[in-house]
């Protein structure tokens, strides 16, 4: 078993470890097809021996070779460590400093086999969310980070780290960009060779920034999605024995089990591939699980008439589930579905994404490798009947939304019946969630917020959840209704967090909180780290989808109206402004959640370790975070941005942000242009 200290040693070269290949007894990547030339084969080979001195070359260019045509990538099993891997203590790490030994802390979380979805492709969520692109460059970062200084900083170009170069202790310790292509050859196909080459990374958003925390990550948003949809949709907060259709039970996804209970509603949830659905179920995160649809059908009905709050993993493909649903409301008139959503991973829809209905699990991992163009076909039939069966449902009374994982726009580009009629270029039938339920409050500064306790320790990790709650209950003392109803809401979120088991990997949290609350937060749980009362230093980050961090005309900027949605002035800016206002790391992204080409996101990760300059680097930091966002959607004519950047400038002085002026006559506009 490799130990830590070895770990850092940089590439174990004399001797070779021995090739173990792939493990068996772990989830793996579906097989790639970027379809390379003989030339391209070469160059992705010649690529990949980069990293070793040429008396190696003749032992690793074979094996190297054997796994890019049986698996499309060069993952070189070989240095896959022995090591267990998960988040080990922070004082555990042999590094000069921390703030290294933090990010270390970081990125073995997001390997950690119980958080990873395939953990030997160095996958961590959505199919193909790259932490590394290979094991060669996870050693190598381990090293440079074990061995550099505060006047270093590690650069990471597209999971390559290029190099540790000298800067000043102010500066971010890493800087991160995944998948930073040229615009115009931003496609799928350009994507899948170049990954294959070994020159670019799909880094999804926490995956590529080591910032993913495990499913607790996004249980809390999907929470806060279906209380929401309830109040929208349903006018009510109580969704006992109501019903919330989905699909997904992979990284991302399997948070919507335990969502649904939280919520109190009835959770069923289709899942094709068993390795999920067995992985969701023994962590206690799905309560039940099934192949049968009667027997679906009969727990559905049991739940809604008991009240229960249940998730009911359903073994099969959700068009199945769906088209059944419809049968059995034409068969009695009972509409079994009031609320209805997909989480596949619609982003990657032809490389493991989504699996077409006409094909078992099996069929359609060979069929992928064998005859790309013919899957992609039968993908389309798929999503064809896919959204037929949904809009003869939402007809009858179902409401259903886009989860901004790219499903309405894949079934757009499959030729289904999506379409918003007079909708502009980002609206279809069916509202984003980010649209309907979730928007306006990133307008008020809201999102997802989160720490990790570097110890390891539980005792820190619910000493930090009292500090949150103390915190946004004395806030909430002096905001709008509006603001103190999402306060509501994530109190009621801390307070049950434990009780329902929702740490996997690190000793994480997360919630949603505007710009007073997060710095607030920030400030006290660094004090309590100074005073001891918690035993280590705490990262604090956050989701990429977020007020300020992403923009993604299909999700996170959606419901911006300006025609700026396609614009992505404000994720970049964002990365830069974080960058020199205190972040640790901070990461720049192509693609993330809709998908490669369509989305630039980014994120970072400040370290509090108990000091002043921690303190201030926070404050100055997270004000900028969340403000970026809400000017820029104020800009955009959001009147609820526009009050909040309003009430923050009188907060902060030498705040002073460009304030839109409204066209309040149309007519001056008919007028002017006829």
């Amino acid at each position: 078993m490799t130990t830590l200290k070895e770990l850092c040693g940089g590439l174990p070269l004399n001797p070779l470890p021995p090739n173990r290949g792939r493990d068996p007894n772990v989830p793996h990547a579906p097989v790639r097809t970027p379809n390379l030339t003989a030339e391209e084969e070469r160059l992705s080979l010649r690529n990949a021996l980069r990293y070793f001195p040429p008396a190696l070359h003749s032992t690793l260019a074979p094996e190297f070779a054997q796994e890019l045509r049986q698996y499309g990538h060069i993952y070189m099993y070989r240095f896959c460590p022995s090591i267990r891997m998960r988040a080990y203590p922070i004082d555990e790490y042999p590094c000069q400093i921390r703030h290294a030994a933090a990010i270390m802390h970081m990125i073995m979380n997001n390997l950690d086999p119980a958080v990873a979805q395939f953990p030997q492709e160095l996958v961590t969520y959505g199919g193909n969310g790259q932490v590394f692109s290979n094991w060669a460059q996870f050693r190598l970062v381990l090293h440079y980070l074990s061995t550099m200084s505060e006047e270093q900083t590690l650069v990471m170009y597209s999971g390559h780290p290029l190099g540790l170069f000298p800067s000043l202790p102010s500066s971010p310790r890493c800087v991160i960009t995944n998948g930073m292509v040229i615009p115009n050859y931003s496609s799928r196909e350009s994507y899948e060779k170049m990954f294959a080459l070994g020159i670019t990374m799909y880094g999804q958003m926490t995956a590529g920034s080591y910032c993913y925390i495990g499913p607790q990550g996004i249980v809390h948003g999907t929470l806060l999605t279906v209380l929401n949809a309830g109040r929208r949709y349903l006018g009510t907060s109580d969704l006992r024995g109501r019903v919330f259709v989905t699909s997904g039970l992979g990284g991302m996804s399997g948070a919507q089990a335990k969502a649904a209970v939280i919520a109190g509603c009835v959770g069923v949830i289709a899942e094709v591939d068993e390795a999920p659905l067995k992985k969701r179920h023994e962590q206690g995160w799905l309560m039940e699980i099934t192949k049968d649809l009667d027997h679906c059908m009969q727990r559905i009905r049991q739940a809604k008439r008991s009240k229960m709050a249940l998730s009911l993993g359903y073994h099969g493909n959700i068009v199945d589930l769906w088209e059944r649903l419809w049968e059995e409301y034409e068969r009695t008139g009972d509409l079994l579905v009031d609320l209805g959503s997909d989480q596949t991973s619609l982003h990657n829809p032809f490389s493991g994404g989504y699996y077409p209905v006409q094909l078992s699990f099996e069929q359609a991992n060979q069929l992928m490798n064998s005859d790309p163009q013919r899957f992609r076909t039968v993908v389309h039939e798929s999503l064809r009947r896919h959204i037929a069966a949904i809009n003869k449902l939402s007809e009858e009374g179902m409401y259903f939304w886009d989860y901004g994982n790219a499903f309405l726009l894949e079934a757009k580009r499959a030729g289904a019946e999506v379409q918003k009629s007079g909708g502009g270029a980002t609206e279809f039938k069916y509202p984003s969630y980010v649209q309907h339920i979730m928007g306006d409050i990133f307008s008020l500064g809201f999102g997802p917020f989160r720490w990790v306790c570097t110890s390891g320790n539980p005792s820190d990790l619910a000493e930090t959840d009292d500090i949150a709650t103390s915190v946004l209950e004395e806030i909430s003392a002096s905001v709008t209704e509006r603001v103190r109803q999402q306060y509501s809401d994530n109190i009621r979120w801390i307070r049950e967090a434990g009780k329902h088991n929702m740490v996997v990997g690190s000793q994480a949290r997360i919630l949603y909180s505007d710009q007073r609350g997060r710095v607030s937060i920030a400030l006290a749980i660094n004090k309590a780290v100074a005073d001891g009362r918690v035993t280590a230093p705490v990262v604090i980050s956050r989701d990429h989808h977020d007020v300020s961090g992403t923009d993604s005309p299909f999700r996170e900027t959606s419901n911006i109206y300006d025609g700026s949605a396609f614009c992505a002035d404000m994720a970049v800016q964002n990365v830069i402004g974080d960058a020199f206002r205190g972040a640790t790391w901070v990461s720049l992204h192509n693609g993330g959640g809709v998908g490669w080409g369509e989305v630039i996101n980014g994120g970072f990760g400040l370290v509090l370790d108990g000091s002043e300059e921690a303190g201030k680097r926070a404050r100055t930091m997270l004000n900028w975070d969340v403000s970026n966002g809400v000017a820029r959607r104020c800009w955009s004519g959001n009147s609820n941005a526009y009050e909040t950047i309003q009430l923050t400038m009188e907060d902060q002085p030498h705040l002073r942000v460009t304030m839109p002026y409204h066209v309040q006559d149309e007519h001056i506009l008919y007028n002017a242009l006829h």
